[in-house]
């Protein structure tokens, strides 16, 4: 008799006791989700201030990005243009070793037409094949845009002359070239050798 009245109050304290923590567990989340739900808001909330001043941020880094861009695009067309001409010299100038070789020989080919002096017959076939050889010669360098700078009454250009004497020529302008010891050479416009001449100069 007595174990039967002690069960139904033991299973009524449980009860309380399960309804308690229930409700305890429910207020202590009810209150987290709050804190929660107010920390985002707070995160989130921006002053029309804040937000003016965050776009006016963010104009200035897309400023500075589209700067870096414009730079960095700069510097490749530089770039790019810069190979092609280095390209383009390699190309025109790659004879240029070659071809200063070749003009010691040219020389040595005018020097023996201007000591072969005399009109017997030997020496006329000499000079007309010497003359021609010179001639082929300078053709076939032409064909490689190898020019001669040959400037015999032409006014004198420092740049592609070298004066190795000055002198009073009668009848001759001041300033103008009246000998050609060595002849000059171009490849493709740029300097291989000056052409070794004399001035002509005014009278005292």
């Amino acid at each position: 008799m007595s174990n039967e009245q002690e069960t139904p109050a033991s299973q009524t304290d449980v009860e309380v006791e399960t309804q308690a923590q229930t409700e305890q567990e429910a207020a202590i989340n009810e209150e987290t989700t709050e804190t929660v739900t107010d920390t985002e808001i707070g995160e989130h909330e921006y002053t029309l201030d804040e937000l003016k001043q965050e776009l006016v941020e963010a104009k200035q880094k897309i400023h500075e990005n589209w700067d870096k861009a414009v730079r960095i695009q700069a510097e490749m067309e530089n770039l790019k243009r810069r190979t092609q001409k280095d390209l383009e010299d390699a190309h025109k100038f790659a004879l240029t070793g070659f071809a200063k070789e070749l003009l010691p020989v040219l020389d040595s080919l005018a020097l023996g037409l201007q000591a072969a002096t005399g009109d017997n017959d030997e020496v006329k076939k000499f000079r007309e094949g010497s003359e021609l050889t010179i001639k082929l010669f300078e053709a076939a360098l032409a064909k490689y845009n190898v020019v001669t700078i040959d400037p015999v009454g032409e006014p004198f250009n420092a740049e592609h002359h070298q004066a190795m004497v000055m002198q009073v020529v009668e009848g001759a302008v001041p300033n103008t070239v009246v000998t050609v010891f060595q002849k000059g050479y171009l490849l493709n416009g740029r300097l291989l050798r000056p052409a070794m001449v004399v001035v002509a100069k005014a009278a005292d």
